[in-house]
């Protein structure tokens, strides 16, 4: 998740922190590397977000595209995702999140280096129950992401979509059958959830 808004975490030597808000592993502080860009979505919008989601968590597959800090992906596992996967196209960040699954102990979450575009376009898709997609702002990445995810059956049937961008939720062009659920404004970032609705046939 490298944007362009400055970190609100506090740093501590030049360590980044997160802190975990919920679940297992609830107010364990994990560093993250000084990428540049890089921060974890803020402590008081995951936990918002994390509320909106409570009935969700237990259970779901997560997928995180842009994993960053990994804050909304360790988050997930952390309140009962059965599992994980997250991108990242940092190898330093994906280092880290590896780093942290260890220390957690946390067999379920799966990380790797790799272009989200990219992968999403030509890996095998799986269906998602959950999906977290906080890409760089002013690339015009998300509304590819999510034509990719809808087009190519990455989402189940059902499935809820986070998203944060620069722009209003909408003004996204996101596919037609996303509902937009929540939505709320944090400085110059939109925060939104989206649930996907079977399409009807005609």
């Amino acid at each position: 998740m490298a944007q362009q808004k400055k970190s609100p975490q506090r740093q501590h030597n030049g360590v980044n922190q997160l802190r975990i808000i919920g679940g297992e592993w609830r107010s364990r502080k994990l560093s993250f590397p000084d990428v540049e860009g890089l921060r974890p979505t803020p402590d008081r919008v995951r936990e918002t977000l994390f509320n909106w989601l409570m009935p969700y968590v237990p259970g779901a597959k997560v997928l995180d595209p842009f994993a960053g800090s990994g804050a909304l992906f360790l988050e997930a596992l952390s309140r009962g995702a059965a599992m994980g996967q997250a991108l990242d196209a940092s190898h330093v960040a994906v280092s880290s999140l590896k780093e942290h699954l260890g220390t957690l102990r946390c067999t379920t979450g799966q990380v790797q280096t790799a272009d989200a575009l990219r992968y999403l376009e030509t890996q095998p898709a799986r269906a998602f129950d959950l999906v977290f997609l906080d890409p760089p702002f002013n690339q015009n990445l998300l509304p590819a992401v999510c034509v990719l995810l809808e087009e190519r059956q990455w989402l189940a049937a059902d499935a809820w979509i986070y998203t944060e961008s620069e722009s209003a939720p909408s003004t996204l062009g996101l596919p037609g059958n996303w509902r937009l659920h929540r939505e709320q404004k944090s400085g110059q970032v939109h925060y939104a959830l989206w649930q996907r609705m079977a399409a009807t046939a005609g």
